[in-house]
């Protein structure tokens, strides 16, 4: 390890690519905060938002700097996620070349078979895309709710300070949450109908972590958004809540760039090689392309990989705003309780609900996926060039 911090060049590339994603990210990541709002605020029983109405929200409730909630998160998410596509796509290649070179294939112009096929970009893409799945679902749970907290109306509590003392079970789940006044006193009146009646209802209610927001349901997701809090109410396998639609969207997403992005780089160096005396026996010996070539198919590719994978990010999007306490999930283990849907939904973790709502964002996310696609590879030629020179 030391070896490598030691390594000018190995530097070099680690601070372009960081910097690089963090520059992407900057710039693209009010389209992502505007594509998450679309994709959660959407419902069939509730009137769909566009994205001019949603960003008025945003402007009003939390300021411009609300499309900004989350930047933190979503870098780390960013900066892990792609570096591990790229690491595991890279290792996955090398040994894709390797392979071809060992074989001695040749091609019918006598040029050397030591680049990567198309087929084999997809399937390393997809490999890749998984992996980088795991390691970002983490950042990306915190990055959402965050995202949905910059548009939402966030009441103040009207719970006397006094009585935060009597709810321990409370603040063992949520630490500073109080319950609401007006749906406890709501389940109080229900209960009143009953012959024998506790000296003190409310306090009663409040000692089962059900009946923690006063009304039965789980708190809303603008009061669970910190790393800490998730833990706490929903345990550490809630950040990994929607990983099966994750893993599904990130595999399609990189197969389908990396593919894509493989076959543009071929057919311009194709295309390059065109008229040269002698013919090339190798991709080497044509030369390098020209970054900015190179940075545009990386943007288109992004783009088509995002259209292609939208729907399970939909699904990863909506999943990750479901506050799923622990007492509901140990309730559902008891119960062996099953996933609904059909055995596909099951599998990708798209809920039945959902159906109708997986396009919603789509074309935002296809232009925040390209424009940033195109920044990173853009900006990732340019500060290895200025880093080497």
């Amino acid at each position: 390890m030391d070896e490598l911090l030691k390594n000018h060049m190995f530097t070099a590339h680690a601070i372009a690519g960081a910097g690089s994603v963090t520059f992407s990210t900057l710039l693209t990541y009010p389209l992502d905060s505007l594509k998450t709002l679309v994709q959660v605020g959407s419902g069939s029983g509730k009137q769909q938002l566009g994205a001019a109405q949603i960003l008025d929200r945003v402007r009003i409730l939390s300021g411009t700097s609300g499309l900004y909630n989350g930047f933190g998160w979503s870098t780390l998410a960013r900066i892990s996620g792609l570096g591990a596509r790229f690491g595991v796509y890279e290792i996955l290649t090398a040994f894709y070349k390797g392979h071809h070179i060992h074989a001695s294939c040749l091609f019918e112009d006598g040029r050397e078979d030591n680049y990567v096929h198309v087929s084999e970009a997809f399937t390393a893409g997809m490999v890749a895309g998984a992996v980088e799945s795991v390691i970002s679902s983490p950042f990306e749970m915190v990055k959402v709710r965050k995202q949905v907290t910059s548009a939402s109306l966030i009441p103040s509590s009207s719970f006397v300070a006094e009585k935060r003392a009597v709810v321990p079970s409370i603040s063992r789940l949520l630490r500073g949450y109080t319950p609401d006044q007006k749906a406890l006193n709501h389940s109080v009146e229900l209960l009143s109908t009953l012959t024998s009646k506790h000296p003190n209802m409310i306090g009663a209610l409040l000692e089962y972590p059900w009946m923690m927001t006063g009304s039965g349901r789980p708190p809303p997701v603008f009061h669970v958004r910190r790393p800490s809090d998730i833990i706490s109410l929903e345990g550490w396998g809630a950040l990994w809540r929607g990983l099966r639609s994750g893993v599904v969207r990130d595999s399609i997403f990189g197969g389908v760039f990396f593919s894509i992005w493989q076959f543009l780089h071929q057919a311009m160096l194709d295309w390059k090689a065109v008229g040269m005396d002698p013919a090339p026996r190798s991709d080497d010996e044509i030369g390098p392309l020209s970054p900015l070539a190179v940075s545009l198919a990386a943007g288109f590719s992004g783009s088509v990989a995002a259209a292609a994978s939208h729907s399970f990010d939909t699904a990863k999007s909506r999943s990750q705003c479901i506050v799923l306490p622990k007492y509901i999930s140990m309730e559902r283990r008891l119960l062996k309780w099953k996933r609904p849907g059909r055995r596909f939904e099951r599998y990708t973790g798209i809920h039945p609900s959902d159906r109708s709502l997986l396009s919603r964002g789509i074309w935002l996310r296809t232009g925040r996926s390209g424009a940033a696609s195109f920044l990173l590879v853009g900006g990732y030629f340019l500060a290895v060039h200025q880093l080497l020179r």
